[in-house]
């Protein structure tokens, strides 16, 4: 998806970095709407549809962390969130919440540009592909590698823009481990523990969608000292 066509929603109580942000991202050629707070953000969104939400953590009213979490409920907009610098257990409860990323504040526009297209361009592309599909199955879960879509019988599984490209890097060598530095810098994250940290939160939240018993995987595994592995049937 180009930046072009994309329609972000930004949520600030700020006054001041709304409308920063807005102008600096419609100057970069989105379309952007912007909401004051969550529950301004939740009428917005009970009449349209984003591409992408990036959302203040903290709030008056209900915070941002709360809101991902309703959000997840029916939608897999993927969100950004924002998170003042040092509030490492806002950006932790904010990933298992179901954020994509987060970003501290304070930070460069043109950082907050690069974390936007990073993630726009992870999400699934939605044009149908002629080749016969490909499946992977996980027990009675289907993944459909060429649509990115996983399905338990008639149910459709919905995956966060982040667990549909981990589900997609890990596809591409099932049986094979996949180190979780490889895994930040596929995800188009900078290099670091915390970020590593953070694709642990992120294999956590997808086991809870494939894994009989989350807590002893037998399809998205652990390889002691090589990283994650997908063992599908």
């Amino acid at each position: 998806m180009s930046q072009f066509d994309a329609h972000l929603l930004i949520v600030d109580d700020d006054e001041r970095i709304r409308d920063l942000l807005k102008k600096f991202l419609m100057r970069a050629g989105f379309l952007v709407t912007a909401a004051r707070d969550a529950a301004h953000a939740r009428r917005v969104l009970a009449g349209l549809d984003f591409d992408l939400i990036v959302m203040d953590v903290m709030m008056p009213g209900e915070d941002g962390v709360s809101l991902t979490k309703f959000l997840r409920e029916t939608r897999s907009t993927p969100i950004l969130l924002l998170t003042a610098r040092g509030e490492t257990e806002h950006r932790i409860a904010g990933l298992e919440a179901g954020a994509d990323d987060y970003l501290s504040k304070p930070f460069e526009p043109k950082e907050l540009l690069l974390r936007i297209n990073a993630i726009l361009r992870r999400m699934p592309e939605t044009s149908a592909r002629e080749a016969a599909p490909k499946v992977l199955h996980l027990g009675p879960i289907r993944y459909d590698l060429d649509r990115g879509e996983m399905w338990r019988g008639e149910e459709l599984i919905r995956l966060t823009g982040t667990e549909s490209q981990l589900m997609k890097i890990f596809s591409d060598c099932p049986g094979e481990a996949v180190s979780r530095s490889k895994l930040v810098e596929d995800l188009g994250r900078d290099r670091g523990q915390a970020q590593e940290r953070a694709v642990d939160v992120q294999i956590t939240r997808l086991r809870r969608k494939i894994e009989p018993n989350p807590k002893q995987p037998q399809y998205l595994q652990t390889v002691r000292g090589a990283g994650y592995m997908l063992a599908p049937d």
